[in-house]
């Protein structure tokens, strides 16, 4: 049988692929006569109507019709111009696809009023060993920091990762740590005077299992002992999600309310294992006022003001082509959502993580500058969130926008937009690529010392449109929820 193992088929289509199953267990059992087969199995869609509408499904079974014949599952036969015939090639190996897509839809969800973590203690442990790092910079390494950060920048950092990890491997960590200074969640101030967003994102890479997105996300972020990787990214601001299921998330986020986090996310996939989480999520990720309503109670409502660096798996075809293994189609519209990084696992990069992990379990990778960028991080989050340690010291400075940046921008997707009448990108990546320009002026806040708005210089504006280019490419290579 030339299937593939999973029909991914979308949750809408669950009761019908039961209802499915059961008509070829039948068909294949009319045409068996004393165990020898006499014909091929078949059956008439005026068949499967009438035992939906026994069974009291609704749905629309054109659908995975469709799917299963452009999979060559069922064949359409000729007869029958009033009632459509089709014919099985592979009766048992469908009914058994079939059922395996009913019972992995079925995975029980999970009470929404079951015990979560102590999430207040959670978050004063945080927000004490942010406190304690902040005290240690404040008492004993405020002027080296300032002093580091009078010539630090997005190049700098860029370098820095480069040398650790190569050039096919540095730029997923630098945008990692560009996420850390955009917590801050600092003002973007338009050449008007008005405010016009903030810096904040949310970021999700994704490929192929061992192209080292979880490294980035997290092991580089939070430190990992084990393999003596010191912490680069913002201490007590990283909130680890991982085994922890997304209905738990929807009811730890209340304890949030009105405070700035990052949620690491590892396996992201896992969190569509249960129905009906894009909606939430989708809310969760505007910002906007969540509330929940399951049988077991309701979560909310409340707003959540944090972000995500999430992580999944897709199959890849090619070095761009790629397709989504998460089965619910509005997943696209939290892609939409975030900032995205592909990881297509090509003979380049399988080179540079096979190097990267070897030279880290050899000892031969040198983090001179994890604590520096850690202080420096830390100290411009807390002069950017008005901390009351240093809001005397220093000012909060909002980030300049300037016309000029967006020209930038406009031409790279211009030029995009001239290879395809149907664009796969969307105008919000825009939006996205300026922020990580301002995530990046933020390195620059001791630069200048008057009180007067961070510039976005040519470095970041550089930076911003080798993303913006990259992203639209990885657009362009989706091909849907999963491969047909």
């Amino acid at each position: 049988m030339a299937a593939t193992a999973s029909l991914e088929i979308v949750a809408a289509d669950v009761p019908v692929a039961r209802v499915l199953a059961s008509l070829i267990a039948d068909s294949d059992r009319r045409r068996t006569i004393r165990g020898v087969a006499s014909q091929p199995a078949r059956f008439r869609f005026s068949e499967l109507r009438t035992r939906l509408l026994r069974d009291r499904v609704f749905e629309d079974s054109s659908r995975l019709i469709t799917r299963l014949r452009r999979r060559g599952l069922l064949l359409e036969m000729p007869e029958g111009k009033g009632d459509k015939t089709f014919q099985i090639p592979y009766p048992e190996e469908l009914r058994q696809l079939l059922l395996d897509e009913v019972a992995r839809s079925e995975v029980v969800e999970p009470s929404a009023l079951q015990p979560v973590p102590d999430e207040s203690a959670e978050i004063r442990s945080m927000d004490s060993e942010f406190l304690d790092l902040l005290r240690d910079i404040l008492h004993h390494r405020l002027e080296a920091t300032v002093e580091f950060g009078r010539t630090f920048n997005v190049e700098q950092l860029s370098e820095y990762l480069r040398e650790l990890f190569g050039d096919a491997l540095y730029f997923d960590s630098l945008i990692s740590l560009l996420q850390q200074y955009a917590l801050a969640d600092a003002p973007l101030l338009a050449p008007t005077g008005r405010t016009t967003g903030a810096t904040g994102f949310h970021l999700a890479l994704f490929g192929p299992p061992g192209t080292g997105k979880t490294f980035s996300i997290d092991d580089l972020v939070r430190g990992n002992p084990r393999t003596g990787v010191p912490a680069h990214g913002l201490a007590g601001r990283n909130r680890y999600c991982g085994g922890i299921t997304p209905v738990q998330f929807l009811r730890v986020g209340a304890s949030y309310t009105g405070r700035t986090f990052n949620f690491i996310v590892p396996e992201f996939n896992d969190w569509f294992k249960y129905r009906g989480m894009v909606e939430p999520l989708k809310l969760v990720m505007e910002q906007r006022e969540v509330k929940w309503e399951t049988t077991f109670g309701t979560v909310g409502p409340y707003t959540f003001r944090s972000f995500f660096s999430v992580n999944y798996n897709v199959r890849t075809a090619g070095a761009q082509d790629y397709w989504a293994t998460i089965g619910d189609p509005n997943f696209a519209a939290l892609e939409d959502r975030m900032l995205l990084r592909f990881h297509p696992m090509t003979r380049d990069r399988f080179r540079a993580v096979e190097a990267a992990a070897e030279r880290l379990e050899l000892g031969e990778l040198d983090f001179a500058l994890a604590g520096k960028i850690r202080d420096h991080l830390t100290l411009v989050h807390a002069i950017e969130t008005g901390h009351p340690l240093v809001a005397s010291k220093f000012r909060s400075k909002p980030v300049r926008l300037e016309r000029s940046l967006y020209d930038q921008l406009r031409a790279v997707s211009e030029k995009a937009l001239k290879t395809t009448s149907f664009p796969k990108f969307s105008p919000r990546l825009k939006s996205r690529a300026v922020r990580l320009a301002a995530a990046a002026s933020l390195l620059t806040y001791f630069r200048d010392p008057t009180p007067g708005a961070i510039t976005i210089g040519k470095r970041e504006s550089e930076f911003a449109r080798h993303f913006y280019e990259e992203e639209i490419r990885a657009r362009e290579g989706r091909h849907g929820n999963a491969a047909g």
